[in-house]
């Protein structure tokens, strides 16, 4: 769009509906005091920003007892993804948004603020749907106009609400090429333009400005501050790094050697380096509790909310659901995990179950359980922890402490679990699964479990299917016995002629890693059955090989594995 349809559109949109006005009152705020005020941070994932409406995707409409558990949990704030594509109701050139729609954010922002919880509010998969400037034949003057209209009448609805509410701009832009990314600037420019427009507080208040896809890298290189800004600002980008071990990428369940730490704290450190005199914020990062192994997830949020802390950075947990809080349960999935991040952010030290970090491990081996083989005698376990300077004050189980000389004993780094006590939990023929959780307190830091698992290779409803049978296009589920953690750690999918069925540039990787999948978009599991998706299928059916899926479990070591063989 030119400057002169913009001022016809901007004059338009001023005689076409007054800005609004407020009979309240606002506390200017820097965007530091934000920052600083929304950290730690949680996002409501894959709620409002669900299409085609909130609800629609595995998660219920917002209960607001929900930021009361955030809130509890020690969360300062709440960022509200928001995806308007579907609360249209007109089109060009008005863009009339939904009144219920808009009611329905504002009353979920309103229930953030009760609470004083600082609140973020953004255009989120708007980004890859009509705002998609990378799209073929992508008409940018259709996609400006719809953009400002957009903010405009979301400056109207929320324009008057307190300090504590923050706008950004439009979430994960995609854009490669330097027409993209100066369109995406431009967005960024009739977002403010409209903020102003639309009256109330907006001119005042804060904003997070964004870069390219909010890739780190990106953001450096192309993010233009937008030069009509009156408003006080801060940058936000997203972090998924590495992206195997978040994303449960290739067997990928290792974290925590000093390469992968100097990584993570030198892709932090640049973007710092890079805005030294601006408020920064990671507004997405996460490893999951569904699908990271759960010592090297706890390493991993130690690790990143120190770092983060070290460049001034604020940090918005991701959260679609089913990664961290059971909303429905009031529970956190991982609560250890949260303890960790809640004690790393207020600067104590944890201590830290240790777990394999050499990615040339033929196994992998962890502290945060106590496992067990089926068919085996008892006998005394041994696992590392990683002090961090503090000491053991006790361990206790759900019938009472434990004794030390007795029941355990600590050996400088390592603590031994004795087979006397074990084995009230524990025979050669035990039940399977996990039989109790042990809680381990410290002289400061969040207190630790440690899980005492007998385990077994589970047993499949069945160990073969015809490719062509099986290929309808829809996933492939296969009944399972879990004798064990009820996860699959990864999956190897090999051809019968030796190859491997999808990614074949892990032939490079460590043992652990060679021929591995991706989970969700491979495989899949859940309490009855382990799944291998319709595009796996697919791939076998293509490729005209037999393949064998090795699905591997906790602990990874030889043997706990099962094979499902999918002929052709």
């Amino acid at each position: 769009m030119d400057g002169l349809s913009f001022l016809v559109l901007s004059l338009f949109i001023k005689l076409a509906a007054a800005s609004v006005t407020c009979n309240n009152t606002f506390d200017s705020i820097s965007a530091t005091t934000w920052v600083n005020g929304v950290n730690p941070g949680w996002n409501l994932g894959n709620t409002l920003d669900a299409t085609p409406t909130e609800g629609s995707w595995n998660n219920p409409p917002v209960d607001f007892s929900t930021f009361d558990d955030i809130k509890n949990s020690g969360f300062k704030g709440v960022r509200l993804p928001v995806t308007w594509a579907d609360h249209f109701i007109t089109g060009s050139p008005s863009w009339t948004i939904n009144q219920t729609w808009l009611q329905r954010v504002s009353d979920v922002v309103d229930a953030v603020i009760e609470r004083d919880l600082y609140v973020l509010v953004n255009v989120h998969h708007d980004a890859t749907m009509w705002a998609d400037v990378t799209a073929a034949g992508a008409n940018y003057s259709a996609i400006e106009e719809q953009f400002y209209r957009l903010w405009y009448q979301v400056g109207e609805t929320l324009g008057c609400k307190s300090s504590l509410l923050a706008f950004e701009t439009i979430n994960e832009p995609p854009a490669s090429t330097n027409a993209q990314y100066a369109e995406i600037n431009k967005l960024q420019g009739l977002f403010i333009q409209a903020l102003a427009d639309s009256g109330g507080f907006n001119s005042k208040r804060v904003v997070t400005l964004i870069g390219p896809s909010e890739n780190a890298d990106l953001t450096d290189q192309f993010l233009t501050i937008p030069p009509n800004i009156t408003n006080p600002y801060a940058i936000q980008y997203h972090y998924y790094s590495p992206y195997d071990f978040i994303f449960g990428a290739w067997g990928k369940t290792i974290w925590g050697s000093d390469s992968d730490k100097q990584s993570l704290d030198s892709d932090l450190s640049i973007v710092r380096g890079n805005f030294t005199d601006v408020p920064v914020v990671i507004g997405e990062w996460s490893a999951s509790s569904t699908f990271t192994e759960t010592a090297a997830r706890w390493k991993y949020f130690d690790f990143f909310i120190r770092t983060a802390a070290k460049y001034t950075t604020a940090t918005i947990l991701w959260d679609n659901g089913e990664d961290q809080l059971d909303r429905a349960a009031h529970k956190w999935r991982d609560p250890t995990v949260i303890d960790i991040l809640m004690s790393a952010f207020a600067g104590v030290n944890n201590t830290l179950a240790d777990s394999t970090e050499d990615a040339n491990a033929p196994t992998q081996e962890t502290s945060a359980y106590i496992f067990h083989k089926a068919g085996t005698n008892v006998t005394d376990v041994t696992l590392p922890y990683i002090f961090n300077g503090n000491t053991l004050k006790s361990i206790s189980s759900p019938s009472g402490p434990l004794g030390e000389g007795t029941d355990y004993s600590v050996d400088g780094a390592n603590i031994t679990y004795h087979a006397s006590f074990l084995s009230k939990y524990l025979s050669p023929s035990a039940a399977s699964g996990l039989l109790v959780n042990l809680t381990l307190d410290f002289s400061q830091g969040a207190p630790l479990n440690a899980a005492v698992v007998q385990y077994d290779a589970p047993t499949l409803g069945s160990s073969s299917a015809a490719a062509s049978s099986v290929n309808t296009g829809s996933d492939l589920t296969i009944p399972i016995t879990w004798k064990g953690l009820e996860d699959v750690a990864a999956v190897k999918a090999e051809t019968i002629n030796g190859t491997y069925l999808v990614d074949t540039f892990t032939q490079y990787d460590g043992p652990l890693q060679q021929g591995r999948t991706t989970y969700s978009s491979q495989y899949n599991w859940d309490g009855s059955a382990v799944t291998i998706t319709a595009a796996t299928i697919q791939d076998v059916v293509t490729a005209g090989q037999t393949t064998v899926f090795t699905f591997e479990f906790y602990p990874r070591v030889p043997g706990n594995a099962v094979n499902y063989t999918l002929t052709v």
